[in-house]
């Protein structure tokens, strides 16, 4: 029996190449977006779309257990969706743009591992994977909603792995730097507007097959943070 993941945040950029790849790697996936449209161009007959919005308790709920009813378990979750917010600082950010930002990129990835968390509990383990950022550890300027957002699926991460340690549910978190994707081709454009360079950028396939490393080790192993990102970008000593 293949192994099953549901992806969040599939219908587009780092959760649609994840999705692609676990497809071709032959697992059932979970498809999970707001978007039917883009979830129907996921081409394969163990994908199983689940047209949802993270942010809505009852419709993240009812997509796990259509998930798990047509998958008959769920080994591994990929929390991956999320949404960058506004670039400016604080005093220029609309607090609806604070909220919809928080509600996006750690309610909803709360929503996720409460459902997977449930159903790893009942199947006897499983493994929740956490889409952190580099800025859950070094912030860039303007990303007040993303960065603090980001510091707190840290602290989802390490308290998921305490609280399943002795559930046999495995939580990791990856870090990811500059994948191309429309978010950083976006980013880049505004810097370049702005008269700045564009950052460097690495091939999203990295970060899939990234993703496929720490979901296919045993429950006994877990990758606790990987960051993977473009070896040119400004991390370390980052400014």
């Amino acid at each position: 029996m293949s192994k099953s993941i549901v992806i969040t945040g599939a219908s587009s950029g780092i959760g649609r190449a994840t999705a692609e790849h676990f497809i071709a790697q032959g697992w059932t996936v979970g498809a999970l977006a707001r978007r039917a449209d883009a979830l129907a161009e996921l081409a394969g007959e163990k994908v199983i779309a689940l047209p949802a919005d993270v942010t809505d308790p009852d419709a993240v709920e009812a997509a796990f257990d259509d998930f798990v009813g047509k998958a008959g378990r769920i080994d591994a979750l990929f929390n991956n969706a999320g949404m960058f917010g506004v670039a400016a600082p604080i005093d220029e950010v609309p607090v609806e743009t604070w909220l919809q930002v928080v509600n996006v990129n750690l309610t909803g990835m709360f929503l996720c591992a409460r459902q997977a968390f449930k159903h790893m509990r009942a199947q006897g383990g499983g493994r929740i994977i956490n889409n952190g950022s580099i800025s859950a550890h070094v912030p860039r300027d303007g990303s007040i909603c993303y960065t603090s957002t980001k510091h707190a699926v840290t602290g989802l991460t390490r308290t998921l792995s305490l609280d399943g340690r002795a559930l046999n549910i495995a939580c990791g978190q990856i870090d990811i730097g500059n994948a191309e994707t429309d978010m950083v081709r976006a980013t880049n454009a505004r810097r370049v507007s702005e008269g700045l360079t564009a950052d460097p950028v690495m091939d999203v396939q990295n970060v899939a097959e990234a993703v496929m490393y720490m979901a296919e080790l045993p429950l006994n192993a877990n990758v606790q943070f990987m960051t993977v990102m473009a070896t040119q970008m400004p991390y370390i000593g980052r400014g």
